[in-house]
């Protein structure tokens, strides 16, 4: 079994910092690639930023220069630091992980249970 628990959302004021945590646990061989979504009210889920194990990033160009993922391979966890953040970024953030299982089946991927973050004067 594989357990995906983020943290550090909350309401901060326009051009606050969150700094959002993942950690990854259970019977997990290693992990491929961590990231972040965001679904914001009656909109679609979307990428935000996503690191695989060689520390390759891919992110959404509108938190280009304000957030950054980084990962520590070590303790199963993903960072995202959010900077700057503008009422636009306010949506549940969720925890992405594709994971190399200890089980048959090998990898699989899990979501976290999501973070509320909210932007709002």
């Amino acid at each position: 079994q594989v357990q995906v628990v983020e943290s550090g959302g909350g309401l901060v004021q326009p051009g606050g910092s969150l700094r959002l945590s993942c950690v990854a646990s259970g019977r997990i061989i290693s992990i491929k690639d961590m990231g972040w979504y965001r679904q914001a009210p009656g909109k679609a889920r979307e990428l935000v930023a996503v690191i695989s194990r060689f520390n390759i990033i891919n992110q959404t160009q509108s938190v280009e220069g304000r957030f950054t993922i980084s990962r520590d391979s070590a303790k199963n966890t993903v960072y995202l630091q959010m900077n700057s953040l503008k009422p636009e970024d306010t949506a549940v953030y969720y925890c992405n992980t594709k994971i190399v299982r200890a089980a048959l089946g090998g990898v699989g991927v899990y979501w976290g249970q999501g973070t509320q973050v909210t932007v709002s004067s």
